[in-house]
């Protein structure tokens, strides 16, 4: 999520903290001055606000919670491939073997299709 209180507040004529610190306290709502400064910083997003708060914000600005958090699309990693069987030669007559490539062996034989035992 990005916090966008200084573009909502300069789109209103508010260009300072002190400035929009006032508007806060004639609405009705406190604000510390390192609070202010934690909710006015570009670099590094409040990690929580309070509701009551962020109703006051919005109400000053004339905006809604929607204009102040903006959603950073980030592209969704890069889908895995399924594993595929890969064929490994016969071994003392057991029977095919086949490996599954991110996975555990797979050994063929008479009894069907089953784990490979682990060395021992």
């Amino acid at each position: 999520m990005r916090w966008q209180l200084r573009l909502r507040a300069a789109e209103r004529g508010v260009f300072t903290a002190v400035e929009m610190r006032r508007l806060l306290a004639a609405a009705g709502l406190q604000v510390s001055a390192g609070k202010m400064s934690a909710l006015w910083s570009t670099t590094v997003a409040p990690v929580s606000v309070r509701l009551d708060d962020l109703e006051v914000i919005c109400r000053v600005l004339g905006c809604d919670a929607a204009g102040l958090l903006a959603l950073d699309c980030v592209p969704a990693p890069p889908a895995r491939p399924a594993p595929r069987l890969l064929p490994v030669p016969a071994v003392d007559g057991i029977g095919e073997v086949g490996a599954w490539s991110g996975g555990p062996a797979m050994v063929r034989g008479a009894g069907g299709v089953r784990p490979s035992l682990p060395p021992v």
